[in-house]
């Protein structure tokens, strides 16, 4: 059984390198929109190549993750999560040295493979290490300490691509690299799963990533119209078909289908795809928006998010609270309805626009929405399936919410008439910007109809702090329990 005491030497060195670990994957999904105008100007860069360099991350990133859990527990999460942050590290100095679009591409990609190889060990380790009557409240530093991360993120980026140039804002992964590695080499403890067993399930890993990647080349290239773009969605919905199939025969798939057995689960899971789907084109667009038509600067750009964040780290956890008592119906359904009527406020911000009366208000109350939903819905999540599956249940839907926002971004541009040079022009990509929000508005609304509709009335028995406090503003929490088994 763990025994490391959070008061102990050791606790606290465990707790940072963690904290540091899943805080450059953090920093990374909310800096990067911030640099896209200037490096679309630096690398002479169309629409398309913008969106890749969003979604060349998230496709490696969503169609591995699983797997980087089951890695964890069978090679030993320490060994995985180092390998994660040295490859990420590694990735992210490629970014930086890029010298044309072609390369932060490529780079981007590879950083997506270590975010899955780190993201699940940082909340593993804590769950692997820590005595249980500490556990919970590790649990909680890192998710409150890390929330700090994420809204100093926008502020940061912006001052990077103001100042010193948007390929710090790679280029920052490399100190809090060497700094987490030889901490973690040091004094976190290894650990494994003994009862790991049976095959990885390395093709469905791989179809999986094939068919998101596959699907998204054809959406973001769609206005090509060539047989490139056919014979890549039809090949992309084909190895959707094989992973479905590859996972009902595997012995140990990482998708396991009966999972969705639980219509709770379902439903929830459901939701996610809507939600997480307006997040991304919104948090995509917004921050292009903010740039190319209102005339903001980087660091303004980056700032005026901020409050979204602020809110979630300091009401988050009187959400999961509420959302204890009263069940998780109500906070699903009002939350989205929020979120798209911020959406709509977004559609004042156009050409000058004055921050406290046009952007702030927006802004406000996307993060009243966001409070009052992402904790409990990941408070359902878990509690809709066995406690044993809590870990898979958890990457599962973290896994829905990151196809969602890379489908959203690939999508949104085609969808709304968007142009390669569209960004370059503030008429053009603020006619576009306004039907993107409607849009997102609408899938918004739809999550909550199926939150209403399906999501059970009964309360959540959720106690885990990854039910109650959450702070990131582009993907649920991952539990740190992995595959499908408590750790002990």
């Amino acid at each position: 059984m763990p025994d490391v005491r959070l008061t102990s030497s050791q606790g606290k060195w465990i707790l940072l390198t963690t904290i540091l670990g899943s805080s450059m994957a953090m920093l990374d999904s909310t800096v990067v929109n911030v640099a896209l105008p200037r490096i679309g100007e630096d690398l002479g860069a169309n629409l398309a190549d913008l969106q890749w360099t969003v979604n060349a991350y998230m496709v490696t990133l969503a169609g591995l993750i699983l797997l980087g859990g089951s890695l964890g527990d069978r090679y030993g999460r320490r060994r995985i999560f180092v390998t994660g942050v040295v490859w990420f590290a590694v990735a992210s100095l490629l970014c930086g040295l890029a010298p044309n679009t072609g390369v932060l591409i490529a780079a981007r990609a590879l950083q997506g493979v270590g975010g899955a190889l780190l993201a699940p060990g940082s909340l593993a380790l804590i769950q692997a290490s820590f005595h249980p009557d500490d556990r919970g409240r590790a649990v909680g530093l890192w998710s409150g300490l890390g929330g700090i991360g994420a809204a100093v993120g926008p502020f940061l980026g912006g001052w990077l691509v103001g100042g010193p140039g948007w390929r710090w804002v790679f280029l920052l992964n490399i100190p809090l690299a060497l700094l987490c590695v030889p901490i973690a080499l040091r004094h976190v403890p290894e650990s494994a799963d003994a009862r790991s067993h049976g095959r990885f399930d390395v093709r469905g890993a791989v179809l999986g990533a094939a068919s998101l990647a596959l699907v998204t080349y054809a959406l973001i290239e769609a206005q090509q119209g060539s047989w490139t773009v056919v014979l890549s969605a039809v090949a992309g919905a084909a190895a959707g078909v094989a992973f479905v199939w590859v996972e009902k025969h595997h012995s140990d798939p990482i998708l396991p289908p009966e999972i969705f057995d639980s219509r709770q689960f379902t439903a929830v899971n459901l939701v996610t795809l809507c939600v997480y789907a307006a997040f991304g084109g919104f948090f995509f667009l917004v921050a292009l928006q903010l740039q190319v038509v209102a005339g903001y600067s980087p660091l303004q750009a980056g700032s005026s998010l901020l409050p979204t964040t602020v809110l979630m780290l300091f009401f988050s956890a009187r959400s999961g609270a509420l959302a204890q008592s009263i069940g998780p119906r109500i906070p699903l359904t009002l939350g989205p309805l929020l979120c798209a009527a911020a959406m709509l406020l977004m559609l004042r911000v156009g050409e000058g626009a004055d921050y406290l009366t046009d952007v702030l208000p927006a802004v406000l109350v996307m993060g009243t929405g966001m409070v009052t939903l992402v904790a409990p819905l990941t408070a359902t999540v878990l509690a809709s399936v066995d406690s044993s599956r809590a870990g898979l249940a958890s990457g599962v839907n973290n896994a829905a919410a990151r196809v969602a926002g890379l489908v959203a971004v690939a999508a949104l541009p085609l969808l709304t008439g968007m142009g390669p040079e569209a960004y370059q022009s503030a008429d053009a990509f603020g006619a576009a910007f306004e039907q993107a929000m409607l849009i997102c508005a609408g899938v918004l609304v739809a999550g909550s109809v199926l939150a209403l509709t399906f999501v059970q009335r009964l309360p959540s028995d959720c106690q885990r702090p990854a039910c109650r406090t959450h702070c990131s503003i582009t993907t649920p929490p991952l539990e740190g329990v992995r595959g499908r088994k408590e750790i002990t």
